[in-house]
């Protein structure tokens, strides 16, 4: 890592925005500390972008590898301050709210959420809470979605998670003032990335029995088909670029394909119309 190089912790980047953003970030010649899960996955991204990339072993729900890569990327700094962290992990899960097992909206927000405010605490102290290191205060993106300010049906867990990270980077951005430290969410909509490949792949039948089964397999086949039509990653890495780099960078960037449809009408329009629509659409009731 060169000396002078601008630096930033990235989690999730073997695929979809996280590789992206991994991608923009070498290429405006930034060092980045890659977080993967698996060796098979640390080989891939190392082969990828050679000396350009640290990669570092994390699973955001144990505390414990987050702790050590956190201290690996504290050595390779030495006394200096990280610029950025990239909140980009994360994962999709669905299903009827009334019939989802408890454990997997547990698991989601423990991923989503829970693991986000895992890895912020424990690179805090790099990014500017530790008054000791030199040089300018770092950032934090939160990755949100358009899922952090609106609702839709089977996809609760995801939904409720993307509101949570929302609130917890507003409360974030305010305590953070203290050290310089800015927090900036990026609001995607839908993204060309391989979580809609493992939407197809979601196992329905334990809600076969249910009277939301058609609606739910509907709405699953709608996303599959929908998902690959979404933005590039390119592009959201594009926003996650400048909000890491811009001289006062917005708080939000809501990033959005058919942006008055999907963010700006939906937003405008009464919460109880809003509602009613998706749900005809979605065949949960009848015109």
């Amino acid at each position: 890592m060169h000396q002078n190089s601008k630096t930033a912790v990235v989690t999730g980047t073997v695929s979809g925005i996280g590789r992206a953003t991994t991608e923009r970030l070498v290429a405006e010649g930034w060092h980045v500390f890659a977080t993967v899960m698996t060796q098979t996955e640390a080989d891939e991204v190392q082969s990828a972008f050679g000396e350009a990339v640290t990669v570092l072993m994390v699973d955001v729900t144990d505390a414990a590898s987050i702790a050590r890569a956190a201290s690996q990327v504290a050595e390779a700094l030495g006394g200096r301050r990280l610029d950025g962290l990239v909140n980009n992990a994360g994962v999709a899960m669905g299903g009827p709210a009334m019939e989802l097992p408890i454990e997997e909206f547990q698991q989601q927000m423990d991923i989503n959420v829970t693991g986000v405010l895992r890895v912020t605490q424990a690179f805090g102290p790099l990014l500017g809470t530790d008054k000791a290191r030199t040089g300018e205060s770092g950032r934090i993106v939160m990755l949100s979605s358009v899922a952090g300010q609106l609702g839709s049906p089977f996809m609760a867990p995801y939904f409720a998670s993307k509101h949570a990270v929302e609130g917890l980077s507003k409360c974030l951005r305010i305590e953070l003032q203290h050290y310089g430290i800015k927090v900036i969410m990026i609001e995607p909509g839908m993204v060309a990335t391989p979580i809609w490949e493992k939407a197809g792949e979601v196992d329905a039948t334990p809600y076969h029995n249910s009277p939301l089964y058609p609606a739910m397999t509907h709405f699953r086949d709608f996303l599959t088909a929908m998902g690959p039509k979404g933005l590039k990653p390119e592009i959201i890495a594009d926003r996650i670029f400048r909000a890491l780099t811009e001289t006062e960078p917005r708080l939000a960037y809501a990033v959005v394909p058919d942006r008055f449809n999907n963010w700006t009408l939906p937003k405008l329009m009464p919460a109880r119309m809003l509602d009613r629509i998706i749900a005809r659409r979605a065949g949960i009731v009848e015109d």
